[in-house]
């Protein structure tokens, strides 16, 4: 079990890097350090996580915290963390599994990050860096 969190943990950590390195204005959601090993919670700001979601076909994601999934309304954990309610409203979850590779990482930071452009490239609120 340890090795396995620790193959988790570099998995979703290798995701957060790539993701904050592509995309401007990411947000990790919860302490850096202690944390789950497979789950990733980031905010991508304007971008509501539904279309985010929509757009990313074919991956796994879930919009807020887990205790939230089935609701319109954004999380109360994230809330309760201190994030305003447009990045609750687009934070993703990523969950990272026992057969994720790494080689799936780098296919997520990338799908991810070109969802992201697409978006925000609709969004009258973004304002390239």
């Amino acid at each position: 079990m340890k090795a396995e969190g620790e193959r988790l943990k570099a998995l979703r950590d290798r995701l957060w890097d790539g993701l904050r390195k592509r995309i401007d204005q990411a947000t990790l959601n919860g302490h850096p350090e202690r944390r789950l090993a497979g789950n990733l919670n980031a905010s991508f700001k304007h971008v509501e996580s539904e279309s985010l979601m929509v757009a990313l076909d074919g991956i796994a994601v879930s919009s807020g915290a887990a205790c939230t999934t089935a609701k319109a309304d954004p999380s109360h954990v994230l809330r309760a963390l201190g994030l305003p309610e447009d990045l609750a409203r687009a934070s993703v979850r990523f969950g990272l599994g026992r057969f994720t590779t790494a080689e799936e990482i780098d296919i997520v930071i990338g799908r991810v990050a070109s969802a992201v452009k697409k978006l925000r490239k609709l969004s009258p609120l973004y304002r390239a860096p």
